[in-house]
């Protein structure tokens, strides 16, 4: 199964220079099928390179929190 700018721009709610944009910088893998070289190319995704795309902007959980040490008891405070 492939997909066309339109298919993206409703799938993920942006514009179509913005699903442009991502193929223009190589994040998303996209295959020109026009026949006419020379004009508007027509893009089509693949489900792999869309999946491959979606793994790389798929946020990662935080990092876990560290908690700090508590102070030793062994130090006496003389200003409070």
């Amino acid at each position: 199964m492939t997909y066309g700018i339109k298919d993206l721009t409703e799938r993920y709610a942006v514009g179509e220079h913005t699903v442009l944009g991502w193929i223009k910088r190589g994040e998303l893998k996209a295959i020109d099928v026009s026949r006419n070289r020379i004009g508007r190319p027509k893009w089509r995704i693949t489900a792999e390179a869309l999946a491959a795309f979606e793994a790389l902007r798929t946020p990662s959980p935080p990092a876990p929190r560290t908690r700090r040490k508590s102070q030793s008891t062994d130090v006496i405070e003389f200003y409070k």
